[in-house]
């Protein structure tokens, strides 16, 4: 038998990294697919049916759906950049991940699920629009500036989480090449590297405050002015109408940013009193339940993607 690696000894830019699931778990993690199995497939199935439906249907090719197909395809990118690699290793235990692909999937990961949450920013912008300037809103909210909005949200995602990966890749040694993580989140990953972190740790934290932190405040102040709009109206009809075209964002708003807060708060300040199993546990929650909810709280909350589904349906079951 091979003798194990001495604590002290180095690996020079190891072939693949081993990615260990939920340390502490064991075998027992295997009933965890029982639940990302689920999640996936939810997503998979509410996100395609989204995009499908916003795709065929012509009077669904406006300013406030094409940004729900965003999020939709944003949510389709993220789970799939989690799922297929975490699944394997709960159901048949450490799996191994080629080097260059860990850093591939890091950057996925960070990338969409920073593109994630500038989509939710764009969607509070198109509300407060929608709510606050009503008359103007076909004016200042077209096809064409959400399609430079996406497009600036996609290439601020490259730009900001691109150094990720090469921050990892100028390091040469690794003390080990077991993750103790489902994923190759960044930290994880640093906590193997051999020399000054420091960079990766400031960068780390640096985005997580200016990501989050700026679009939560561009969401608050945009759910500021909604309300303000909302007060001026004469009746509580109107009040309840405006604040209802409002519900489906603000739920998922919530599924992403709590679950977030909460991953966040526990692997900065909780590192002693949570446990590694919880805070790895929390943070799959957070990458996979925003997609697996989404779909679920636009269709059922969206009159109109509600009302085309319903009607496909419909269309089906009488040919039969």
């Amino acid at each position: 038998m091979a003798e194990a690696p001495q604590p002290n000894s180095t690996f020079l830019y190891p072939g693949f990294f081993l990615l260990t699931g939920i340390p502490g778990l064991g075998s027992a993690q295997a009933w965890l697919t029982l639940v990302f199995g689920p999640m996936y497939m939810l997503a998979l199935l509410g996100n395609g049916t989204l995009l499908a439906v916003v795709w065929i249907d012509t009077t669904l090719h406006q300013p406030m759906f094409l940004l729900l197909a965003t999020l939709a395809a944003t949510d389709l990118g993220l789970a799939t950049s989690i799922a297929p690699g975490l699944l394997p290793v709960l159901c048949l235990g450490p799996q191994p991940v080629p080097y260059a692909a860990c850093l591939v999937q890091m950057f996925f990961v960070h990338a969409l699920t920073a593109m994630e949450s500038g989509v939710l920013l764009a969607m509070a912008c198109d509300r407060a629009a929608a709510v606050g300037r009503p008359l103007h809103y076909p004016i200042l909210v077209t096809k064409a500036r959400v399609g430079y909005a996406a497009l600036a949200l996609v290439l601020k995602a490259v730009a900001i989480v691109v150094p990720f990966p090469l921050l990892v890749a100028r390091f040469g040694h690794f003390r080990a090449n077991t993750i103790g993580h489902a994923y190759c989140a960044h930290m994880a990953v640093v906590e193997l590297v051999v020399g000054n972190t420091r960079a990766n740790n400031l960068y780390g934290l640096a985005l997580s405050l200016a990501m989050s932190g700026l679009d939560i405040l561009g969401i608050t102040g945009s759910y500021g002015l909604i309300v303000h709009a909302v007060l001026q109206l004469p009746t509580r009809e109107a009040r309840a109408k405006a604040f209802g075209t409002c519900s489906s964002h603000i739920c998922v708003i919530l599924a992403f940013y709590v679950p977030g807060l909460f991953s966040y708060l526990t692997h900065r300040f909780g590192r002693h009193t949570v446990p590694k199993p919880v805070h790895i546990l929390l943070s799959n929650i957070y990458l996979l339940l925003p997609p697996a909810l989404n779909p679920l709280i636009y269709g059922v909350r969206t009159k109109q993607i509600r009302n085309r589904l319903l009607e496909t349906f419909t269309f089906r079951k009488s040919q039969f």
